[in-house]
This record gives C-alpha cells, structure tokens and sequence, in this order.
C-alpha cells in the first residue's frame, strides 16, 4: 500500500519573531536533529514511507530546498519541494489549500500522511498509520486535554467508543468534550476528492481540521487515540525549553 507523507510547512510563525522571520521553523534545531528530520526519520523508518512532500511559502523555499537536497543524499527516500507562492502571514493559501495544491500539483492519488512540520513528539507514527490503514477510512488523532483556554484553540472532537468521531469543532468556545485534535491526518485515497469539494462547500482552509469538521458529516472518520506527548513549538521560550529537555522519539 503506497502513502505519501505532506508535510506542511509555508506558515510564518509570527509568534517567534525575531527567531523565525527569515527562518522556517520546521528546521530549528531540536537535539541532535531538526524538527523537520525527527518527523521525517520517523516515519520513513517506522511507518515504511519514502516519498515526501513539504510545502514550503515562496519566502522559505531556498532554504527548505538546500534541506532537503541534502537530505537526499544521506537517505533512501525522495523529498519534493512544492512552493505554494504565499510571501507573508497576509496572503498565505492555508492548510487546506495547501493539501489541494499538492494533490492538483504533482496529481497525487494515493493515501496521504499529512502533518503539520513544527511539532516535536516524543512517540512514533507507526500506530497511527498502522491503525488508519487498517480502518481503510481518513482517521485523525485525538488527546485528553484538561484545559479550557487550550481547547479553544484547537480542534475538539466528540467521539463513541468505537473511536467513530461524531462531531469536530475548530476553536469552540464552549468545548464539548476534552479530546483535543493535534494537526495529524491520514486520509486514504478515496477520500482525496473530498478536499476540493469540501472548500467548493464552504469548508475552513486555515486550519487544517476545519476541512475534518465538514467531512464527518459526509463521511465516517475516525480519531486514533495519541499514545504520547506532542511538545508545542510556539514561543521562543518554549522552544528553548524544549531543546533543554527534549529525548527522541520512542517507537509505540
């Protein structure tokens, strides 16, 4: 079964200026490694995926590029740099449209691994894959989450004990359920086509799981449950923070 692994990366991270204005923060440095490659190594020797995407802004391409050529040459796996022509925070296309922009570009038809490139996790996507492979259908991961302020800026799901999710909400505020959505999907496919009609619907295309929100009213998805810890890159100091006490990914 062939995937391909998008990996999206053409935001700005105003957040962490000064750090991040003329650097992507997919390749800070964290550990031994960069953010980017501890996603990548991962999941082309867990998850036995070897064709990557990364969608990069007009603004970063050089530098996403000089990574990836040379990241080629030391592994076995093909890397294509897509530039989705944004040049700011002001006109960037969004996470959607970025996935849509792929699929359109390169004519993509197989299963899609899609993450987002800033997150630094302490657990493998092996199971995630293996569990929505099996499901045959898109899948999303989902996480207890305690806070209230933290659920409003996220996605929230509620789902049976089937792991069937029922409802998907962007950034509620009044959260119904502590399941929050990290930015990971896996969609098979027969699901691809429902990108494009999804944004024809009306759908959200800035954050990626406003697309997820619309398509469980038209298809079943399901919501692996996280078997680890996501670390949030969006400060600086955060980020240092995690340089500081960040181990590796460990296989589960």
């Amino acid at each position: 079964m062939k995937t391909t692994c998008v990996i999206l990366a053409a935001g700005y991270a105003t957040r962490m200026y000064p750090l991040c204005e003329n650097f992507p923060k997919p390749l800070l440095q964290v550990g031994k490694k960069t953010i980017l490659d501890w996603l990548v190594d991962d999941v082309s020797e867990s998850c036995g995926i070897s064709d990557f995407v990364v969608i990069s802004n007009h603004k970063f391409l050089s530098i996403f590029q000089k990574w990836a050529d040379d990241k080629k040459s030391s592994a076995s796996i093909s890397i294509t740099v897509l530039d989705d022509g944004s040049t700011s925070n002001d006109n960037r296309l969004g996470a959607v449209k970025d996935v849509e922009f792929a699929i359109k570009t390169l004519g993509l038809k197989e299963d899609l691994l899609v993450l987002a490139g800033d997150n630094v996790l302490d657990f493998s996507f092996s199971g995630f894959v293996s569990y929505a492979r099996a499901k045959g259908t898109t899948c999303i991961m989902r996480h207890y989450q305690g806070s209230v302020e933290k659920l409003r800026k996220t996605g929230v799901v509620v789902v049976d004990n089937t792991d069937l999710v029922l409802k998907m909400e962007e950034k509620p505020q009044n959260p119904k359920t502590n399941w929050a959505v990290p930015p990971f999907y896996y969609y098979p496919a027969k699901d691809l086509k429902m990108i494009e009609k999804g944004i024809s619907c009306g759908c959200g295309t800035d954050a990626p799981g406003s697309f997820i929100s619309w398509l469980v009213t038209k298809r079943p998805v399901y919501a692996f449950l996280m078997p680890g810890h996501r670390f949030d890159v969006g400060s600086i100091e955060g980020y240092e923070k995690i340089k500081t006490e960040y181990q590796g990914i460990t296989i589960r």
